[in-house]
């Protein structure tokens, strides 16, 4: 049976408000395993600029003893080159927690705020989100 209009709006901020959540979870979860992988990337990269005379030159005691241009630029090129299999190796790691957490499936269909009553999976199967009302045949990954 359909919803009334308010009870429409209503619904539709509640599950708009969900989908936000999970969206931003999903966000927070990708950017703390890409940060936690491509941190070696990040520090090379970033001692490398540091250090070389052409772009920032640095008067730290490390950049003036151990650290010359050519060092520097040999950092930044190892930081560059080691970026991309750091890159597939962060996203498969994404990929396989938020399957195993089945975080793609939380997302509800705007359908459940326009009719009253039925859910779209049973009690007890899909996702062990808190959002309940997602459709069983349904598979972000198969």
């Amino acid at each position: 049976e359909p919803r009334s209009p308010w009870c429409c709006l209503a619904w539709t901020l509640v599950i708009g408000t969900m989908n936000s959540l999970v969206f931003l979870l999903n966000l927070l979860l990708m950017f703390v395993i890409f940060t936690l992988v491509l941190l070696p990337t990040i520090v090379v990269v970033y001692f490398g600029f540091q250090c070389h005379s052409q772009v920032l030159h640095s008067s730290a005691r490390y950049c003036e003893s151990i650290l010359d241009d050519n060092s520097s630029s040999a950092l930044i090129i190892l930081g560059f080159v080691i970026m991309s299999p750091l890159l597939v190796v962060a996203m498969a790691i994404y990929c396989s927690l938020a399957r195993r957490l089945q975080l793609l499936v939380c997302f509800q269909p705007y359908s459940l705020a326009l009719y009253k009553g039925g859910r779209c999976c049973r009690r007890g199967e899909g996702a062990p989100c808190w959002a309940r009302g997602c459709n069983a045949q349904l598979k972000a990954w198969v």
